[in-house]
């Protein structure tokens, strides 16, 4: 290094942070390279300030929550906050990535608040827990159930403050337990989530697809995939898991077994993931709901109630509930029976409708079932979810 001492070069290039941009033979472009990289820093340092400065804020927001006894779980602000972000996103940052980036940001903040605690049908790995993530973000604690009564019992005792269980697969219609579950249960429906369910073929190192004697896994997950199964793993057996978790373990333990589970098991159990996309339909999603113990407040738009009756066992009397709804315009999504389990014969309906319960005409329709219902709750109003959150 002619005309310089090392030392000093060293020194000051350690003390400027240009070193990469003062060594001696660097082309112009490796100069403006490093130069970026100096600015990325310096934006990166300027959003660690920024997150701080939000927690911060939080901290203080829980101090007047406490004042005050509001609540410190507010979805429909969080999703307000969300959507309203992504539709003033200028870009180039992509406007799909503003959801879970600023999730986790609240995620993490709300622990300040609060230490959220989520109970939910587990164990870790499996599609409920991937949708407790999304939702609540890394920071929540989550506490996993062997099955969908124990997340009910686990936020009726206020173990845990909500409860996440899942309701309806697209290709494989209902989950029966779920529904049953709000026939005695008091809590209250207060947000739902859709996860598009990607099922992946997993196994130990080393193991090709030909050399598969067992395919383990959920018999639900199975049944989503029992045409590619069929097609390309004539050789090996199903065998039925108590979760596709569960089947992730198993096939860990086998080595001549895979399992048919989520991208999330491969890396807990360490896994290699052999194919993706085994469902036969790959529109194919599940819809989990979020329980609590009280309701929430939701917005203006884009809403939906559900409730759970019984009717009398006359004649029309189905016909005069729906009645109720089509002269005052109110969309009925779905309609489901379960058996009450009081009675021979005798069935629950669950039904969900578009808007709020507090709306007019919403209001007068359920005002009058409860009356004419032996059975009547209003289960819920809450925000829809999309495919995208």
């Amino acid at each position: 290094m002619k005309g310089l001492c090392w030392r000093d070069w060293l020194k000051d290039s350690l003390s400027t942070g240009t070193i990469l941009c003062k060594f001696p033979g660097m082309s112009d472009a490796e100069k403006a390279l490093g130069q970026l990289r100096e600015r990325i820093d310096a934006v990166d340092k300027g959003l660690l300030k920024l997150l701080n400065d939000r927690a911060a804020l939080a901290q203080e927001v829980a101090e007047a929550k406490r004042a005050s006894t509001a609540s410190f779980y507010r979805p429909e602000r969080e999703r307000s906050l969300i959507d309203r972000l992504q539709g003033e996103n200028p870009g180039p940052f992509p406007g799909d990535a503003i959801r879970p980036v600023f999730q986790e940001i609240i995620s993490a903040c709300l622990s300040l608040e609060q230490g959220l605690e989520v109970a939910y049908l587990g164990p870790e790995a499996t599609f409920t827990h991937q949708a407790v993530k999304r939702h609540f973000g890394s920071s929540a604690k989550t506490v996993p159930c062997g099955t969908i009564d124990a997340v009910f019992a686990e936020v009726e005792r206020g173990e845990a403050a909500f409860g996440v269980v899942p309701v309806e697969n697209s290709s494989e219609g209902v989950v029966n337990h779920t529904l049953d579950c709000f026939i005695d249960s008091p809590l209250k429906i207060v947000a739902e989530i859709v996860v598009d369910v990607e099922h992946c073929l997993l196994a130990r190192d080393g193991l090709r697809e030909n050399a598969i004697e067992r395919v383990y896994s959920h018999p639900q997950a199975l049944a989503q995939c029992r045409g590619w199964l069929s097609a390309n793993l004539k050789q090996a057996s199903l065998v039925p898991s108590a979760s596709t978790a569960d089947a992730a373990r198993s096939a860990k333990e086998d080595t001549a077994g895979a399992a048919v589970s989520a991208q999330m098991a491969a890396r807990m159990y360490g896994l290699n993931v052999l194919r993706r996309n085994l469902q036969d339909h790959h529109d194919n999603v599940t819809r989990f709901l979020v329980v609590g113990k009280a309701p929430q407040a939701v917005g203006d738009t884009n809403v939906k109630t559900t409730l759970l009756m019984t009717l009398p066992d006359t004649p029309g009397a189905l016909l005069e509930v729906l009645a109720h709804f089509e002269r005052r315009e109110i969309n009925l999504s779905k309609i489901e029976s379960r058996p009450s389990k009081r009675k021979a014969w005798d069935y629950v309906f669950f039904l969900d409708l578009d808007g709020s319960a507090e709306e007019s005409d919403v209001a007068e329709v359920l005002s009058i079932l409860g009356e004419r219902c032996d059975l009547f709750k209003v289960l819920g109003t809450y925000q829809k979810a999309d495919n995208h959150e």
